[in-house]
């Protein structure tokens, strides 16, 4: 601008020479963003991976009471709708962050160079935005808590409703089921109101602020341009330093605006951050003793000696239980529903531990025993059938994956799952929806007898477990039980 102004010849080949500068200057920002950029999100999503796979790494090594007291979608909606928002919290905080300091720095630089008097009066002014920002985003943080919290509620109606479909439509839930969806909708709906709302405040009353620190600067700088003389010891002042120093003040205050525009991801992500925390802040189960023995052969003998259990301390559930079943021996457990049959087996597999007296296998104490070599010598079938989304042939093996195609084929047929699987488009290779809705539950009962036929275990668990068969079916698979 000094260049041109006042001047009655003006030199154009200076002025094509910054212009190249100028030219050089853009092209090496173009380069620069674009492998921030690159770097940023390589960080961010690496972060997010790291992050997702410990979340989820948590999930198995959690305490089985934690699963039981927690909706399933709840936990869903933290491994993948929260860790997402923490993804974009991260990438939009990182590039603000990262350009945002290197811009404040070097105009800072340029303001001092050409007149530190607006430059310090810059500073100085500038927190007031970052204060206003700091206010309004404090207010705003409940909001976004509360929005990550409905939306794992949601997530878990979403989850029951659609995984128990039949029994739903066999009652005429579906009504209710909608009555419910629409109080969390609606609550989700207010509480991302809310949010969007006060985190919207922020960035045009940081630009207010912003705007008034620039008109003072301009008022300043134009008192100084006409003056035409140093003051404090500086030189005169310039139209050109003038405009020098709007364009850097402009500059200086934009990562501000930026970083209070970004406030609702950032204030969003630190929500879903702390929902994260607390899983992954959540006790392991107790891990296996030190010197704990790996018991490689059991031979099945089971011992109840005096136990004692509750789920919750106040309200017992049993006490001075004591029994044996011996190796071949069958042990059937008959009672009440709620009367703990279910739990002996929790106990026994160690999903939980007795809070009194003693389990033991083959003589030794399953608490000095490690929880990986007790349940591989213990094969169960519940009444609740899982079928993972795999081939037949992956579900059976599940127990055993390098299994034989011979020991497969064998344990099929004596659990009388050979038969309707020759029959499906591609036999063992037919891979199976998630749950194996396209077969019957009674089919989908005997691939996973198939399957702990499969891994010949000591000890053999059986809840309910022919409950989904036929007369016939079951008598058969009974046979088959008995020879294994």
């Amino acid at each position: 601008v000094d260049f041109i102004i006042g001047k009655d010849n003006v030199d154009f080949s200076v002025i094509a020479k910054n212009a190249g500068i100028l030219a050089g200057l853009i092209a090496a920002v173009l380069l620069f963003q674009y492998l921030s950029s690159l770097c940023i999100n390589f960080a961010s999503f690496r972060t997010i991976r790291d992050l997702r796979r410990e979340a989820f790494k948590k999930l198995n090594v959690v305490p089985l009471s934690y699963i039981d007291s927690n909706s399933h979608g709840d936990l869903m909606s933290r491994v993948g709708n929260d860790v997402d928002q923490i993804s974009d919290g991260l990438i939009q905080g990182f590039s603000q962050l990262f350009g945002g300091i290197v811009t404040i720095v070097g105009t800072l630089v340029f303001m001092l160079t050409y007149n530190w008097l607006i430059a310090v009066i810059v500073v100085v002014l500038t927190p007031i935005s970052l204060f206003v920002a700091y206010f309004i985003a404090k207010g705003c943080h409940d909001t976004f808590a509360k929005q990550a919290e409905k939306r794992g509620e949601l997530s878990g109606l979403v989850t029951e409703m659609t995984s128990n479909q039949r029994v739903v439509k066999l009652f005429g839930y579906e009504k209710r089921a909608e009555e419910r969806f629409a109080v969390i909708n609606r609550e989700l709906k207010i509480s991302g109101q809310n949010a969007a709302f006060f985190s919207a405040l922020v960035n045009p009353c940081t630009r207010f602020v912003n705007s008034v620190i620039y008109a003072v600067v301009c008022i300043l700088g134009a008192w100084l341009v006409i003056r035409g003389q140093g003051i404090l010891g500086m030189g005169a002042f310039t139209v050109g330093g003038l405009s020098c120093v709007l364009s850097y003040a402009i500059q200086y205050t934009k990562p501000f605006n930026e970083i209070s525009g970004v406030v609702t991801e950032v204030q969003s992500a630190f929500a879903c951050a702390v929902r994260i925390d607390e899983l992954l802040r959540e006790p392991c189960e107790t891990p296996d003793e030190e010197d704990a023995v790996v018991l490689d052969s059991p031979r099945g003998a089971v011992d109840f000696s005096h136990v004692s259990f509750s789920y919750v301390p106040e309200v017992p559930l049993m006490r001075d239980l004591t029994f044996s079943a011996s190796p071949g021996q069958k042990i059937a457990i008959v009672g009440p529903t709620g009367c703990g049959k279910t739990t002996l087996i929790n106990l026994l597999m160690r999903f939980y531990d007795v809070t009194g007296g003693a389990i033991s296998v083959d003589g030794y104490d399953i608490r000095h025993l490690t929880r990986a070599g007790l349940r591989a010598g213990i094969g169960m079938v519940l009444q609740d059938t899982w079928i993972r989304h795999a081939t037949v042939r992956e579900n059976i093996c599940l127990g055993a994956p390098d299994a034989s195609d011979e020991e497969l084929i064998a344990a099929a047929k004596a659990a009388h799952v050979d038969g309707f699987v020759k029959r499906l488009p591609e036999g063992y290779d037919t891979v199976l929806s998630e749950g194996g809705e396209e077969l019957s539950q009674g089919q989908r009962q005997l691939i996973c007898i198939a399957r702990v036929m499969l891994v010949h275990p000591p000890i053999l668990i059986l809840d309910e477990a022919t409950s989904a068969l036929d007369t016939e079916s079951e008598k058969l698979v009974q046979e088959a039980l008995d020879n294994l």
